[in-house]
């Protein structure tokens, strides 16, 4: 009869528990590295709230090749654009309800629309995150060169350095990046209502001289604005929503209950956004702004409203800090959708682990290094990025509301459904308008980039499929049986490591073989003669088979000798057992051959014999071997 027994490193439970001792200890703990309703608004709202700093300059760009008649535009535009801002955020507080586990549109879409779906929905959100980091960037970098014009030449560098910064700070974990992320919110949030108060009692601007010297964009003569030029201004103001869905990803970034904190951070965003886009646009309308080439429209609507000195140098730099930081958004999102896709072999598993600060670091990092990628192709230019910045967004948002609809329709909340299907219907549109007015400015990139990443998914899919497959994952496997193992062990010479190597050796296997690879020169010959003395007068018990080589080659006659084993004993078990010294100190690897990760790259290359290298650390005494465990 056979029987399964287990080992545990804890004492019995307790009777009468339900958990293990040191549990509830484990779980306070984890909970302290999640985010509080507020540190989940400074670690994942950054993004929609530094929008305002490039979503009605968006639409005032657009606006004024109709020229100063346009710009009389920019309110009811913005309006369009809150409203469409109010529809999302009570779309996704029911989002965050019926998907406690995060993921957002990926999520809503795979459950409700099937797995495509979810992966297109999945792929959005991807190129969504990753260009939220170079447009982030690189507007915060813009504020700053708007204030000292002399960095502008720099911008690259200094946006790689931010970049820098913020992964640094994401590496230790979403809550310690919320703790220093929240004073930055607080005081740009603070700025700009401070800044949309004060402008609201001006009759007029208290100073020009950010504009001054700087050519205006406004059109000439131009009196007619069209539906197709609104809609343009629309599309371009939408990139102010990207970010809305991040808090819907991240979930189970929050403490519990974490379904309330995440509605609670979800309702905070959307006022505090709302409150601030409406604000700058009847800024805009107030004080008649033109926009002008190397300054940003919120520069000179902090210059209209406080005047040029230390509040409007204030306002520079908490927005120059906060666009920068804002990219945190993705830090905190992306990592855990890309667990989820992990989760679901969709992406190489490594991105599903999590360190001890509930953090995914290669998740962390690969963004890291795509967005880096990014920042050095548009040179530090928002105004290359933000044209494709919205696409891939707005299709996550028409495939999550569509999504939700079937969801609520499936669990009789006909009202619910009704709220998600109005929005599926607006941001679909908004998908649409995006696309076909940005087509031109590169989003036929996102088009073509979308499609890529989905078949990029499947590939992962079907990859992992097959090694499930030949790996018979879910089937029981057959009864354990025991085969005659043959260890072989590679020597070049006679020390304490080989005595070590063959004692692990012997105490692993039926039989034992030392093998060294012999060449045909002179020295070589010498040796080799030195070490088959040496050998028969230490006599370990233990043959030593020469491997004759023509080449200098180490690891190819190893291998070939393995393969010639199994050609003859096929039903032996080899392992190929290498021994190798760890220095004291780092830096005098630097001064080993490698030959043991020669033997090991041959042996896995050519064989199927089981690699094990066995590493002895030196220690600080010349003469003394410490076993590495």
């Amino acid at each position: 009869m056979t029987t399964v027994s287990a080992v545990s490193e804890t004492p019995d439970r307790p009777a009468g528990t339900g958990r293990p001792p040191g549990s509830g200890a484990r779980a306070s703990a984890e909970e302290r590295h999640r985010l509080t309703a507020v540190q989940g608004l400074a670690a994942l709202s950054l993004d929609a709230m530094a929008s305002v700093a490039y979503g009605p300059e968006a639409i005032v760009l657009v606006l004024a090749a109709a020229g100063g008649y346009g710009l009389g535009f920019t309110l009811p535009v913005t309006l369009g654009i809150a409203a469409l801002l109010a529809v999302l955020v009570a779309s996704y507080r029911q989002v965050i309800a019926a998907f406690p586990d995060g993921g957002g549109s990926y999520a809503a879409a795979k459950a409700r629309l099937g797995r495509r779906a979810g992966l297109v929905a999945a792929a959005s959100l991807v190129l969504d995150y990753v260009l939220n980091v170079a447009v982030a960037v690189t507007a915060g970098v813009a504020a700053l060169t708007s204030a000292f014009p002399g960095l502008y030449g720099d911008r690259v560098w200094i946006c790689l350095a931010v970049l820098g910064v913020v992964t640094a700070v994401n590496l230790r974990g979403i809550v310690d990046s919320a703790r220093v992320f929240i004073a930055p919110t607080a005081v740009f949030v603070g700025a700009i209502l401070t800044m949309i108060v004060v402008g609201l009692f001006r009759e007029g601007p208290v100073s020009t001289a950010a504009a001054e010297g700087h050519a205006s964009v406004l059109a000439d003569n131009a009196t007619t604005v069209g539906a197709l030029l609104l809609l343009k201004a629309f599309a371009s103001g939408c990139s102010a929503l990207t970010g809305v869905e991040a808090i819907a990803n991240a979930v189970p970034s929050f403490r519990a209950p974490r379904v309330r904190r995440a509605q609670h951070a979800e309702v905070a965003l959307g006022a505090l956004l709302g409150v601030m886009l409406i604000g700058l646009s009847v800024l805009i309308s107030r004080f008649g702004l033109q926009p002008v080439e190397g300054v940003t429209v919120l520069a000179q609507l902090a210059d209209a409203s406080l005047g040029h000195n230390w509040a409007f140098y204030v306002v520079q730099f908490a927005t120059m800090i906060l666009l920068a930081l804002s990219a945190n958004t993705s830090f905190g999102g992306l990592p855990v959708l890309m667990s989820l896709l992990a989760r679901d072999n969709y992406l190489p598993h490594v991105f599903a682990l999590k360190a001890d600060r509930q953090v995914h670091r290669h998740g962390v990092l690969a963004l890291a290094v795509v967005s880096a990628g990014l920042l050095v192709f548009s040179g530090g230019d928002t105004n290359t990025l933000v044209p494709l910045f919205a696409i891939g967004v707005f299709v996550g948002f028409t495939l999550c509301q569509t999504g939700m609809v079937l969801h609520w329709r499936a669990a009789g909340r006909p009202a619910k459904a009704l709220l998600n299907g109005f929005g599926a219907v607006l941001t679909g549109v908004s998908a649409i308008v995006v696309t076909a007015t940005k087509f031109t400015e590169g989003a036929w990139l996102i088009v073509l980039a979308l499609p890529a990443i989905v078949l990029c998914f499947e590939a992962v899919h079907r990859a992992y499929r097959r090694i499930g497959e030949g790996l018979d994952l879910g089937r029981v496997p057959e009864t354990p049986h025991r085969d005659h193992s043959l260890v072989i062990v590679p020597v070049s010479n006679l020390s304490r490591l080989t005595g070590e190597a063959l004692n692990a050796a012997v105490s692993l296997g039926d039989e034992v073989r030392a093998v060294t690879v012999t060449h045909p020169g002179d020295e070589d010959r010498r040796a080799t003669e030195a070490l088959r003395r040496d050998w028969e007068l230490w006599n370990p018990g233990v043959d030593l088979v020469e491997l004759s080589s023509l080449t200098r080659a180490v690891g190819r006659p190893v291998s070939a000798y393995v393969q010639k084993i199994y050609t003859y004993h096929p039903a032996t078990r080899v392992t190929v057992l290498i021994p190798e010294v760890e220095p004291a100190h780092v830096w005098q690897r630097l001064l080993q051959n490698q030959r043991g990760a020669v033997l090991a790259h041959a042996v896995r290359r050519d064989t199927d014999a089981v690699i094990c290298r066995l590493r002895f650390r030196l220690t600080t005494s010349r003469s003394h071997f410490q076993r590495r465990p």
